[in-house]
């Protein structure tokens, strides 16, 4: 039976790519890529020479109903991105909603994710936490930021290192100099760095070593009432 497969791929090593995300890539008639100048690297090292095509944030809105409809006519396909999974801060959702409502089947591989091993690393509880992805550049930034500084999940983003620096000052600014935050970047590859403490010790480290690499924030979840009593 004709499927879209979502298959993550490493977010830098590419020892992290599974033998079933190689074996589906291989197999399927089609497969959809964020960017094929970077995915073809991937394939190639991997000895996939199934044909690919781009399905990305700037045409997706027009493909996906269209790529939903060849999937339900019988051709199987697989969805992949630059790094990690698709749909996570990347495109898929489109598609896997198009897929849904067509009644096109859908498997989602399970595989490499930037957050969770920068969430783990943390130290900051992860028994419940809220994936925010990435705030807002503009518009709808600092009103983002005040909703969350009420939120006591764990909270984690993703960011760029051009925002790191502003979006730690905006941390202080809105949530306090004295809440612990954890930032990993470039998760799983040779320059892998974790850097852990108040917003304001993590703010100097990156003002004093300027941000480069893809990056991931975990912030400390606002202490509930009570137990800034017991701190105290």
């Amino acid at each position: 039976m004709s499927k879209l497969y979502l298959v993550p791929t490493p977010v830098g090593n590419l020892e992290d790519m599974t033998f079933r995300a190689v074996r589906i890539l291989k197999e399927v008639d089609l497969i959809l890529a964020e960017d094929t100048r970077t995915s073809g690297k991937l394939l190639k090292h991997f000895e996939i020479d199934t044909r690919c095509v781009s399905h990305h944030k700037f045409n997706e809105h027009k493909t996906s109903e269209k790529f939903a409809l060849e999937i339900k006519a019988g051709t199987t396909m697989a969805i992949i991105t630059d790094a990690g999974t698709p749909a996570i801060s990347d495109p898929g959702f489109l598609l896997t909603k198009s897929c849904i409502e067509h009644g096109v089947e859908i498997e989602c591989l399970p595989g490499a994710t930037a957050f969770v091993p920068a969430l783990v690393n943390s130290g900051l509880p992860n028994d419940k936490f809220c994936f925010e992805g990435f705030l807002p550049q503009k518009k709808g930034r600092q009103k983002r930021l005040s909703e969350l500084a009420e939120e006591e999940r764990t909270i984690i983003f993703y960011e760029s290192p051009y925002r790191v620096v502003k979006t730690l000052t905006q941390f202080k600014e809105v949530m306090g100099a004295d809440r612990r935050v954890s930032v990993s970047r470039e998760i799983s590859k040779m320059f892998e760095e974790t850097v852990r403490g108040t917003v304001e010790e993590v703010m100097a480290h990156f003002e004093a070593h300027p941000p480069k690499g893809e990056f991931v924030m975990v912030l400390e979840g606002k202490a509930p009432e009570k137990k800034k009593k017991e701190r105290k």
